[in-house]
This record gives C-alpha cells, structure tokens and sequence, in this order.
C-alpha cells in the first residue's frame, strides 16, 4: 500500500481506532496518542490500547512515523517486540505493586505496634524497690571502687542502643569518665525508655559488676539497672542534637554550636588535656621556686606594637586590654623574685590564620639575674617538665595517645639557631619571599608559612634566636657582640610554628629611654616601668607562651581554635 493510498484509508478510519507513536517528536509521559500528540514508544501505545474498553482494543491500531514515508501501520516483528517488552513491563509493574503493598503493610502494621507500645508504655510506672540496699551516689570516676555496690549516678547519654524488646544498654557521660549501664525487661518498655534520645540527663540505679570474659566495656564493668529515671529529655528528631552537626560540619556551624560540640569526645578530651596542662604549668613553676602574681587586663600601655591594641573608654580616658603582662611582671621581681601568670592577652591582629586567637591564655614569666643562655635553659627546663607530668598521669597520657598517637615526651636538646642561620637555611633549600620571590635577607621578619616548613623540616623544637631589633619589641637589648641583633628567642614546634617568645629585657635607665625615643612612644605612662631601672635595676629576662599553640602541638590539633572553650577572633564573639 502506498504512503497515498494509506493516508486515504487513514483518514477514511475512526481516529479513535488510531493510536500514534512519533519516536523523533513524541513523548509518553506528555502524549496521549492522538496525531498532535503521539506517544514515543509502541509500548506507551499498547499500554493506551490496553486501557480501552474490550470491544475497543481489537479493532484500534498502532501508526508509527517515518520520516521518508510519514505515519504507517507498525510492523508485525515491531508489535511483537513491543508486545513482548509492554508484557514485562506490565509483569514487573504488578511485582513492584505487590511489593509495596508488602512494604506498606509493614509500615502500618509497625507503627500499629509502635502505637500500641507506646500506649501499653504509658501504664507502666517504676518505683524503686525499698526491699533492695540503699543506693550510694557516686560519680563514675568513682565506679571500680564501688563495684558489687549498690549505687546510683547521673549524668548525659552519650550512646544509646536497644537490643530485642527486653534490653537496651546506655553509655553514660558525668564528664568523669563514662559507664555501660544494662536495662532489661520492664525497665525497657516505659514511655521514657521507647523515647529515650542522646543527651537526656538520667538517674541510674543499681550494681556495678565486672563484664563477663569476652566481652568490653569502659573500665571493664557495667551498670545492671534495676531503676532509673529521667531527669532531663532531649529533644529528639530535626532537633536532635546529631541532626544539628558532625564531624564533617562546616567549621562556622561547629563554632556556633560550639556548646553543644564540647559534650563530645574529641573537644571535652583536649579542654581536660588543658586543664591538667595548666596546673603542670603552675606545679612547675612552684617547684622552681616563682610566685604566682594577678596583672591587670585593663592597661594604658603597649607591649607588642599599638597596630593591634583593643581600646575602650575607661571613665573618660583612654585605655586598652593588655597584649602581655610582661612589664607588670617585671615590677614584681624586686620583692618575689621570679613570677609568673597564667591569664589572657588580647591581639587585635586581624588573621584568620590556624594559629592565632584575639584571645588567648598566656603563661607568662620573668626572672631576675639571668643570662640569655639562662633564659633559654629555662624555658626548654618548663617545656620538658610540664610534658613529663602530664605524661605520668595515666588518664591524661590515655586522652593525648588518644588525639596524638605518635607523641611522645622531649628527650633530646633543643634546636638552637639564630636569625641569621634561620634565613640562610631557607634560601639553600630554595624557600623564596612571598612578595617578590626573591631570598630573604637579613632583616627581613620571617613570615609564618615559611618558618613552619623549616621547622617541620628539621622536625625538632628549635629556638630561633638573636633577631634584628627593628622587628622586634622596644624592650629587647641589643648584644654587644653584634648590636645588630638582639638577645631573643622564639621556641618553634614541629607542625605548629612559634609557641613561645622570649627575650632578655633592657635594664639601663638610658637604653631604654632612647628605645622610646626610637618607637615614637611617650615615656610618660611607662613612668612605672622606667622605675624599675632607677630603683635598683638588674640583668632579667622573660618570656611568654601561648597555650593553645602548646595545646595544638600536645594534642595534634589543627587549629588553635579548638584548644580553648569558646575562641574569639576576627568576625567571632559568640556563643
């Protein structure tokens, strides 16, 4: 039949008895078949002719378009093929049909069950039973020497898993340590129980028994429960607290949510690493023999520069919080001899970098009749120290292995190289300028990045000593050596950078006038200062730390940020 005589017959024909498939321009999910809107497939066509009444599917076929010959009737081997798959797939659609059906009864049917759980939940009551032995609260720090007792203890649900019906264990947190706790049989179907969520406060009862071989619990033993209550549920769902972040939030959101991110186990373990640190700090320094002194945080003086002071008005005048402590500290030594504190400085140096803080806790010292070699002993002495008594105690060496698994303590000598060895070192192994990719030169301040890759490099603490005085504080004497210089220090650690900086202090009445002079600072409010050069001065030195980067270096951490409780710096003051 010719494509003449077919279009004749075609249009001769019911064009309902008509269905057709356009595979170039037609669609079967927009069509619907008609010759202004074909389907795509001959399956889609069956599948229209198979919704037709039954005296209607017989007698209605199936036109294709070819584009030399325009619309023809489709060929028996092509409605055979087409047959075939609109079968399967017809086949396949009945499965999944019955599947989901499958699927649907068991939702229905598991929350019927939840339902009925819930509402069975809702009848029963916990009361503690009187004929059992008074329970004794303790804190879980305090569970192997009551094992075989029995106790009661509350703190947070940091993991909760429930196994069958009749048992569900919970890890509890007091911020001490943490406990297994074992509930079965009613204790698992009360309303609390089926709607328990991370972070609900609890009250748990019962006795402390060792775990049975084979098996791990913290500590070796858990709770078997025999009541308990809550004191305080957590909301669940899109609040609950592991829908608000992870590990792999975004650092913004894990700084706003930072009160809820130190209940875990990584940011609680570094904030009890610092506490321990800062009183290995204070033992040490009683143990040297220093006094331990309060310096004030509201100052009208500069220590490191006035490009990074905060000020505020102070009753009408003037007046900054303290970048150091250090010229407050070196009043004392007349009458304490060697002091120290452990307290905050403020920078207001606008660097999102990993290692700085607008605020930060500084441990701070200064010491009178001591030479530079002195000084440098001493600081290496404290580091060493300090590493050394953390170490010894089992439960703070447990949480450094455990964020820093290849640490270990300082054994050998320092590092100890000047300024000028330090720029040498960087041009032979081709470490350029960032500016202008050029060497550096002799008076050039050694920027952050390159001076890590050094350290890191060498892989040792290093002191980097003797810097020009133009990049340096007023307050450093130059070495009658080398004028050039002065008798300073910064201690470098591998993977963090600077750590501590440190410096004999100019003890002559005159030097350090004309240092004033040299910065274009007034002498007037350092009147104080300058005393201590009129009133019996001496040769002393000092240094300052800061603990976070001792923090971040101790415990493998990346950034400062996340070795203080709440940190502040550019664009950030809260929570």
């Amino acid at each position: 039949m010719s494509s003449e005589e077919l279009a004749t017959k075609i249009a001769q024909m019911d064009i309902a008895a008509l269905v057709f498939t356009d595979e170039a321009t037609g669609s079967d999910e927009a069509g619907n078949g008609s010759k202004d809107a074909p389907y795509k497939t001959p399956q889609a066509a069956l599948a229209h002719i198979a919704s037709l009444p039954e005296d209607k599917q017989e007698e209605t076929k199936i036109l294709t378009k070819k584009a030399e010959e325009g619309y023809t009737y489709i060929t028996p081997s092509a409605l055979k093929r087409a047959k075939k798959s609109y079968e399967l797939s017809v086949k396949k659609a009945l499965k999944q049909a019955e599947q989901d059906a499958r699927d649907q009864a068991q939702v229905e049917a598991k929350l019927a069950e939840e339902q009925r759980r819930i509402a069975e939940s809702m009848e029963i009551v916990l009361t503690e039973d009187p004929a059992l032995p008074q329970a004794t609260r303790i804190r879980v720090i305090d569970a192997k020497a009551n094992r075989n007792t029995r106790i009661k203890v509350s703190g947070w649900v940091s993991r909760h898993r429930v196994q069958g019906r009749d048992m569900m264990f919970i890890v509890l947190r007091d911020g001490t340590g943490f406990l297994q706790c074992v509930l079965t049989n009613q204790l698992c179907r009360t309303y609390d129980a089926l709607t328990l969520t991370i972070e609900s406060s609890v009250t748990l009862y019962g006795e402390i028994k060792e775990v049975p071989e084979g098996k791990s619990a913290p500590d070796g033993h858990e709770l078997i429960v025999d009541f308990w209550e809550v004191i305080g549920k957590a909301p669940g769902g899109d609040e609950s607290i592991e829908n608000l972040f992870n590990s792999n939030s975004d650092p913004s959101v894990l700084l706003q949510q930072r009160h809820l991110v130190i209940r875990g186990d990584k940011a609680s373990s570094i904030l009890k690493v610092r506490s321990r640190v800062m009183k290995a700090f204070r033992d040490h320094f009683d143990n040297v023999g220093y006094t331990e002194v309060t310096p004030p945080c509201m100052v009208q003086t500069q220590v490191e520069g006035g490009s990074t002071l905060f000020s505020f008005n102070y009753y009408g005048e003037e007046a900054y919080l303290t970048q150091s402590s250090q010229l407050y500290l070196e009043t004392c030594l007349p009458s304490m001899g060697g002091v120290y504190t452990m307290s905050e400085s403020y920078r207001a140096e606008k660097s999102h970098t990993r290692r700085h803080l607008s605020e930060y806790t500084h441990c701070e010292a200064e010491v009178p009749f001591i030479t530079f070699d002195e000084l440098l002993d001493g600081i290496e002495n404290m580091i060493k120290d300090v590493v050394n008594r953390v170490w010894a105690e089992p439960e703070t060496r447990a949480m450094i292995q455990a964020l820093n698994p290849e640490f270990e303590p300082l054994t050998e000598p320092f590092v100890r190289m000047r300024y000028e060895e330090g720029i040498k070192w960087l041009n032979e192994h081709g470490i350029k300028r960032a500016e202008d990719g050029q060497d550096f030169e002799f008076g050039d301040d050694i920027p952050e990045a390159p001076e890590r890759v050094m350290t890191d490099a060498i892989g040792k603490p290093i002191f980097l000593t003797h810097f020009p005085g133009p990049i340096k504080a007023f307050y450093m004497p130059p070495c009658k050596d080398d004028p050039r210089v002065t008798e300073s220090a910064d201690l470098l650690m591998p993977s963090v950078g600077e750590i501590v900086g440190g410096s004999m202090r100019i003890w002559d009445y005159e030097t350090l006038l004309a240092a004033y002079k040299r910065e274009g600072l007034d002498p007037a409010p350092y009147y104080w200062y300058l005393d201590q050069r009129k009133y019996g001065s001496c040769p002393h030195g000092g240094f300052g730390l800061g603990v976070e980067r001792f923090l971040a270096w101790l415990t493998k951490s990346f950034s400062v940020r996340d070795c203080c409780l709440y940190p502040r710096f550019t664009g950030r003051c809260q929570p």
